[in-house]
């Protein structure tokens, strides 16, 4: 599994390129099948992600989710895109989080009418308490930000632009608690069920109303607004996806809190022998001669960075403008990483990342983490 690497799946065109002005050092990744793939850096955080275009419907969004998590093993799977609102008080230029998925189409056909046959996915438990973060936290995106719903979405193949017709009544009848209506999540997320429950996180902006108003909203361009409140939703959650937070718990755990220590045993026989065994280790563990210079990860060094100075900012360590600010140094420092094995390179990094130091000098827990990327440079040098 890639653990920084997250996939993201669209089904229009708008959709993907709502996306895609947020991807940096966007390469094209073709698959053998002829699937056509972008790879990059995910504006603001940093994260490295994979676009894709599926297409409409459940059965397409399955089959290249598939595809794409056997290419790229995700960390997680975010499928982003608009969507029509089902219920009072879910507003156009909202965003629904799923936090599950009913394909609404099962059911069984009798004398005396339709009967349900329910099939959902639950978003994963880690999955839910970070998006539900970000809701609270707020600040995805700048200036005043969009609602955010947390709820059920449902997925079927039709196109709903009607609140009195035979597909929507049955809808409500069944599914009363979906927040959205839409026509890929069930795919997506049966292809995340079956890969070892791998994360999927559905984020959809609210594009039209479900009544009848779709080609008004439509033409007022809140498809556009929709698609682009939702990817940028999901632009800042992906980091957190692919980066497990430290645990921020002041002091000591309880008695009660314990953390369990894993225990692993190696059996030698013959001329076997063990060289080293380790249990439970945090930091960094090196065996032999060091590694060559040039061999460290700066990309994830600089992601985690990242990662750590939105975690400050939600959390009011860091204000507006600094935030904003040590952003673009640190997409400076992104934009050098090509040349890292030279020295020219790994000298701009390091110019950028001093600059970075100056902003988050007041924050010693960021101050110290910058210190430590800056001496990793060095040591390479």
């Amino acid at each position: 599994m890639s653990a920084d690497r997250v996939v993201i799946l669209t089904a229009l065109n708008v959709e993907y390129d709502a996306v895609h002005k947020r991807l940096s050092r966007a390469k094209a990744h073709w698959h053998p099948a002829g699937t056509r793939f972008e790879t990059g850096r995910l504006r603001p955080t940093g994260c490295r992600a994979v676009l894709a275009l599926v297409g409409k419907g459940n059965q397409a969004a399955a089959v290249l989710a598939e595809r794409a998590i056997a290419e790229f093993a995700p960390s997680a799977v975010l499928f982003v895109g608009v969507a029509g609102a089902l219920r009072d008080g879910v507003g156009l230029g909202d965003v629904v989080v799923a936090s599950h998925v009913y394909s609404y189409h099962g059911g069984r056909a009798e004398d005396d009418g339709v009967r349900a046959r329910p099939r959902s996915w639950e978003i994963s438990h880690p999955a839910a308490q970070l998006a539900q973060h970000l809701i609270r936290a707020g600040g995805w995106l700048p200036g005043t930000c969009p609602k955010v719903h947390f709820g059920p979405i449902a997925a079927g193949e039709v196109v709903h632009d009607s609140r009195v017709s035979e597909q929507a009544r049955w809808v409500r009848q069944h599914y009363n608690d979906a927040l959205a209506i839409e026509m890929e999540a069930a795919g997506v997320a049966q292809a995340g069920h079956l890969n070892r429950s791998l994360p999927v996180v559905v984020i959809r902006g609210v594009s039209d109303l479900a009544d009848g108003s779709k080609k008004s909203t439509d033409g007022e361009i809140w498809q556009v607004r929709a698609a682009d409140h939702a990817a940028a939703f999901a632009a800042v959650l992906a980091q957190d996806l692919v980066i497990r937070p430290d645990n921020d718990n002041e002091g000591e755990p309880s008695t009660n809190e314990t953390r369990r220590t894993a225990t692993f045993s190696n059996i030698a026989t013959g001329n076997a022998r063990v060289g080293a065994q380790f249990g439970q280790v945090n930091g960094n563990v090196s065996l032999g001669a060091s590694a060559p210079a040039g061999l460290s990860d700066p990309a994830a060094d600089i992601t985690a960075l990242r990662s750590l100075m939105t975690r400050a900012h939600h959390s009011g360590r860091l204000d507006d403008l600094t935030y904003a600010a040590a952003q673009e140094e640190l997409d400076a420092a992104l934009g050098c990483l090509d040349d890292y094995n030279t020295a020219v390179g790994r000298n701009r990094i390091a110019i950028s990342l001093k600059k970075l130091h100056g902003l988050v000098g007041d924050d010693s827990e960021l101050a110290a983490r910058v210190s430590e990327v800056i001496s990793t440079l060095r040591s390479a040098s």
